[in-house]
């Protein structure tokens, strides 16, 4: 044993001097420099299509979670307006959410947009609770709710009982089952405000989905599931159809999880923006430092090696490095060189009439005006010509604006058999959203595989101005942790963790 200790000691000194030699030899010591690394690239020009809540959204988002301040921002919208389809019309002298209208309460992208600019939040009247609704088939009123025209919070509060207790007298222990489906959908749809850290960057739809637990809503009808859920086939028919045909323009037939997303707009502590929605959208846009092109429709996006090329119709060319669809490519006529793939899809119009005048009564079988409920809900059947017509405001006995659903348009035939007195008729065709069918196919949120990306993938899984949001909330890290390592996602100082933000959302709401 100590023959081996000293003759490791012998060599000890010719390690040190192997050692000395490469601290000697190395290009340090001698005065010389390895070479600096490559610096990164130059923040890209991001071109966004589509002034919406999906364009504007990106916009927010990029800028929120980029820290390159340099980041250059070009958003074209073809009309002279932005929004989308958010936007508002004037009757009688008063303006009226003509496209996308209500928010859920836990819309929670929505209520931070809407604290973050400071905007007003309108609340429902008083009287919500007692709205008073029928469901007619056509021929005659299959239900009926009691309204109250009375002020008083407390005549209002036991209106709004019985009406809860009729609702339970013709669909039982069924309304349970379905506030326990929609609950659910809720709460899974809650994931995705978890956490930067906790969430992953999704670069697929059915990825998105099946991480939240949402995807096999997808693949099924809505009353596939409600009938799996131990609902009522009273309750879906009349009910739920309501609902469906009033959100989406669509039957029970639509996909589950549209069909959750329409029964949860049907919900108490809706909300909207007082003076109209699409100032979520202008305000997004003012404060994300966006070069903004009104007017200016885009043909053709051609990628070129290591940028697209944007042309409009006004002759304009643009550089991009990336380039974001921010609106339904379904009935859009851009040229992309080389062409994408994407699953047709076809869009569910809905036609929104605005009346200022009074109804028929007699069309009902009713005899007098102040007979008519508040809102008239339609069940599914092939010759109803409306989906569903609501009061928007009383202005005296002979003066009242109102709101028609139809799927088709309203044609003056037809609605000088519904109202006795027509003063004024605005007429708007959205192209609202998907005509939805289980099982849904996505199409990619990365187009070509490279850095042209569609944000409005994501609404063949359900369409509102919240799912718009987080859908552009994935789009905006997943460009920024694929372009370069230069655009790393950076979490902004001021983001509060995901719980505390949506309990403080929720209580300020």
């Amino acid at each position: 044993m100590e023959e081996k200790h000293h003759a490791q000691a012998k060599m000890l000194p010719g390690w040190i001097f192997y050692v000395f030699f490469l601290l000697v030899d190395s290009p340090i010591s001698s005065g010389t420099s390895l070479p600096p690394p490559p610096p990164p690239p130059p923040p890209p020009v991001v071109c966004i299509v589509g002034g919406g809540i999906s364009g504007s959204s990106v916009a927010h988002f990029l800028r929120r979670y980029s820290p390159h301040s340099a980041l250059t921002l070009r958003l074209f919208e073809r009309s002279g307006v932005v929004g989308g389809r958010m936007a508002t019309v004037v009757l009688a002298g008063e303006t009226f959410e003509a496209g996308a209208s209500i928010l859920h309460p836990k819309n929670f992208h929505a209520v931070d947009f809407t604290k973050m600019l400071n905007l007003s939040v309108k609340k429902p009247p008083s009287s919500e609770s007692s709205l008073s609704l029928w469901i007619w088939d056509g021929e005659k009123f299959v239900f009926k709710t009691l309204e109250s025209k009375s002020k008083s919070s407390i005549v209002q509060k036991i209106v709004a009982i019985t009406n809860s207790m009729l609702l339970f007298v013709r669909y039982g222990f069924s309304l349970f089952k379905m506030d326990s489906f929609v609950e659910t959908t809720v709460d899974n749809f809650l994931k995705y405000y978890a956490s930067l850290e906790s969430r992953p960057v999704f670069e697929t739809v059915d990825e998105m989905l099946k991480w939240a637990d949402l995807y096999n809503l997808t693949a099924r009808t809505l009353q596939d599931e409600l009938v799996d859920a131990g609902l009522s086939p009273l309750l879906i028919e009349e009910l739920v159809t309501v609902i469906t045909r009033i959100n989406y323009g669509q039957s029970v037939s639509i996909s589950g999880l549209a069909g959750a997303v329409s029964l949860a707009g049907s919900g108490g502590g809706l909300w909207s923006v007082e003076g109209g929605n699409w100032q979520l959208v202008a305000g997004l846009i003012n404060r994300s430092d966006v070069a903004l092109h009104l007017h200016e429709e885009i043909e053709t996006i051609s990628y070129h090696g290591e940028s697209y090329e944007l042309n409009s119709t006004k002759g304009n060319s643009y550089k991009c490095e990336v380039a974001v669809i921010a609106t339904p490519l379904d009935e859009l006529n851009i040229r992309f060189n080389p062409p994408i793939s994407i699953p047709k899809r076809k869009l569910q119009h809905t036609h929104a009439t605005f009346i200022r005048g009074l109804l028929n009564p007699a069309y009902f079988g009713l005899d007098a005006v102040s007979e008519i409920p508040e809102l008239v809900g339609t069940l599914e059947r092939p010759d109803l010509p409306f989906s569903s017509i609501s009061v928007l405001r009383k202005h005296d006995e002979k003066d009242i604006s109102y709101k028609i659903f139809s799927r088709k348009p309203m044609a003056d035939e037809l609605l000088d058999s519904i109202f006795s007195l027509r003063k004024e008729t605005i007429r708007i065709n959205w192209a609202a959203y998907p005509h939805y069918s289980a099982p849904e196919v996505f199409a990619p949120f990365i187009l070509d595989g490279l850095h042209l990306y569609y944000v409005n993938a994501f609404e063949n899984a359900a369409s509102t101005m919240e799912t718009s949001a987080v859908a552009a909330e994935n789009i905006a890290r997943l460009i920024l942790s694929r372009y370069s390592s230069g655009l790393l996602l950076s979490r902004p100082s001021n983001m509060n963790t995901p719980t505390s933000h949506q309990e403080n959302l929720h209580s300020d709401l």
